[in-house]
């Protein structure tokens, strides 16, 4: 019996830590009322956990190892998620050769990117900003390299104003 409320206790926090997780991206992408959600969520999970973990605690201290374990694991799966829901927009910065950028805008703009030139330098070199979805990162990525295996790429994830 006592194996089965360990293996509550951990799933149960594995599930609290990665719903903690989608609820900061969530709320950094500007979903406030879900964020509100998943907050309620997390809490009540949290206080019915905690609350059973404290239950009896001196005398079985394999709850805190049920806990602590299913935090880590929690903690991790919330990481994974994090990088497969990639919600949000990036922009790219690139510095490529200005013969090789009327190409490259021309495949971009084709797969619906956002591709705004700045300024030249006397090398010959032109910058790129490119918006598109965090998700298409790695599409994005690899078509500048079709275009200059060298580029120097940039990435920051934006908050575009509402």
């Amino acid at each position: 019996m006592k194996i089965l409320i360990y293996l509550a206790i951990f799933v149960f926090k594995i599930i609290e830590d990665a719903l903690a997780t989608l609820r900061l991206i969530v709320v950094s992408n500007g979903k406030k009322k879900l964020g509100a959600i998943l907050q309620f969520l997390v809490t009540l999970i949290w206080i019915i956990l905690t609350g059973t973990v404290l239950m009896g605690l001196q005398k079985d201290i394999f709850k805190a190892f049920a806990f602590a374990l299913g935090s880590l694991f929690g903690s991790y799966l919330g990481s994974v998620l994090e990088e497969r829901i990639a919600l949000g927009t990036n922009v790219f910065m690139t510095e490529i050769n200005y013969t090789r950028s009327k190409e490259l805008i021309k495949c971009l703009e084709k797969e619906n990117y956002q591709v705004a030139r700045i300024k030249s330098d006397n090398d010959g070199k032109v910058i790129l900003m490119i918006t598109g979805a965090r998700k298409q990162t790695q599409d994005i990525v690899k078509t500048i390299r079709c275009f200059d295996e060298e580029a120097f790429i940039l990435s920051e994830k934006v908050k575009i104003p509402v």
